[in-house]
This record gives structure tokens, sequence and C-alpha cells, in this order.
């Protein structure tokens, strides 16, 4: 298993270490995983030269950042479809 690096864009998110299922329904993560952190960047993304806009962002920190401009975050963990909405 190991860490995982997920590109999230307006809803989709990807693997950038491992293939990615092409099914949107089927999770990246688990409900035992856990986002250690959070880097934004500039978009469009680009591999070979990644515009950083802010790095190491703890997750707590992020969530917050996100509560405070009204976002609704949903994070979806497992193949039973266990939800967290905040």
């Amino acid at each position: 298993d190991g860490e995982d690096c997920l590109l999230v864009f307006k809803g989709f998110s990807s693997s950038l270490v491992s293939p990615t299922h092409f099914d949107p329904e089927i999770p990246l993560v688990s409900a035992e995983d856990r986002i250690l952190k959070v880097d934004r960047l500039a978009s469009p993304y680009q591999p070979d030269r990644p515009e950083y806009l802010k790095e190491n962002i703890l997750w707590e920190e992020m969530a917050r950042r996100l509560d405070d401009l009204g976002l609704y975050i949903r994070l979806i963990f497992g193949k039973r479809g266990v939800s967290r909405d905040t």
C-alpha cells in the first residue's frame, strides 16, 4: 500500500503514483486512509513544471479554509460508499 499522491480538479481525482480506475465511482482512498497534506497548484497542471501556490498544507487547515469559503466538502471512502460531509 504506502503513500499515494492524488490530483483533484473540479471534483475529479486521479492518482499520480498508481493506475487510476476509469470508473469515477470507484474511490481512490479507503476509510483507513488519511490525508497527510495538501499542495495547491495553479492550473492547468503541468507535470514537468508544476506551479505551487502553497505547499504542505495540513488537512485540518485546508478543511477550515474551504469551510470559511463556504465550499462543500465531501469525502467518499471505501467500496461501501461511506461518506463524511462537512
